[in-house]
């Protein structure tokens, strides 16, 4: 993620990896070993038998010009509803939100490649503006699309994913899957972090994954699918790439009592199930709405 990290920001565009915070960004293929150097938090232990996972594809995925994406919908959602698209708050093409910094109905005309189910791009989406944006306690970006929902399916056969309105689980088998490098990830939740703090930005209870998920940079805003539902239950964000101690594209998890433990090459994510309470009638972002518990500006 790195904000201050122009310099590897630009670095990043020009060897096609994208924006991503310490979402490790190592080539494609490549294998890091775990470095856990303290008691895991809420760590999740395999049982002896796990369900058969389903297949997850790229349908509903989006490929963004720096990141990953994907079309979501509350469960509320009429098919007339503008089309929200999710990735990360870092990923908005405004630049890194500042902490404490919260966008809302920014004008934009974004575009995003929608995907179909074997990852080959079929149209072209337009964002009238981004809805909602930070990276203050999550990392999140939320565009409201010039099409509906009715409209993308009935053009392109594609129906959006549907955003979990319940806190994940430790042990579930979960499948990133990258609009952007057209590659998805599979693992499980392997835990959830109380505070995750990279260079200036601090994230709340955000999803560990198993060290299967080796995610790279451009994966940044994948949707984190729950295999067994098919509902996004968090948005793909960063990682520990070298080892180093809360600085950027290196985050540290922090326990309730302030004990820092670093854990090189393990990825991360943003929770995404309390979105749901903020997504009123018409799809609409309603900071004001009961429940809804995001940042407000």
């Amino acid at each position: 993620m790195n904000k201050p990290l122009v310099g590897a920001f630009l670095a990043a565009l020009l060897l096609g990896a994208g924006v991503a915070p310490a979402v490790a960004a190592e080539p494609a293929g490549s294998a890091s070993e775990v470095s856990a150097e303290a008691a895991p938090q809420t760590k999740y232990t395999a049982p002896d038998t796990v369900p058969a996972a389903k297949a997850v594809t790229f349908a509903g995925t989006v490929a963004l010009s720096n990141c990953s994406g994907s079309v979501v919908r509350s469960p509320d959602a009429a098919p007339t509803d503008p089309a929200l698209v999710l990735s990360n708050g870092h990923c908005m093409e405004s630049g890194f939100p500042g902490p404490g910094e919260v966008v809302v109905d920014q004008p934009s005309s974004r575009t995003f490649t929608l995907l179909n189910a074997s990852g080959g791009g079929v149209g072209t989406l337009k964002a009238s503006k981004i809805a909602y944006g930070t990276m203050t306690d999550t990392d999140l970006s939320l565009y409201e699309l010039t099409s509906t929902y009715q409209q993308i399916e009935d053009s392109y056969g594609i129906q959006a994913l549907e955003l979990e309105t319940a806190h994940p689980t430790a042990g579930t088998a979960i499948t990133v899957a990258s609009g952007y490098w057209k590659r998805t990830y599979s693992c499980d939740i392997d835990g959830f972090v109380h505070q995750l703090k990279e260079g200036r930005w601090t994230w709340k209870d955000s999803v560990r994954y198993t060290p299967e998920c080796q995610t790279i940079g451009g994966t940044s805003g994948s949707p984190v699918i729950d295999d067994a539902t098919g509902k996004v239950v968090a948005v793909n964000n960063t990682g520990n790439e070298s080892g180093q101690e809360c600085t950027d594209n290196n985050p540290c998890e922090v326990d309730e009592n302030g004990e820092v433990t670093v854990r090189e090459g393990i990825n991360y994510a943003q929770q995404t199930y309390n979105m749901v309470p903020c997504i009123g009638a018409g799809s609409t972002i309603d900071l004001t709405r009961e429940g809804c518990a995001l940042p407000k500006p």
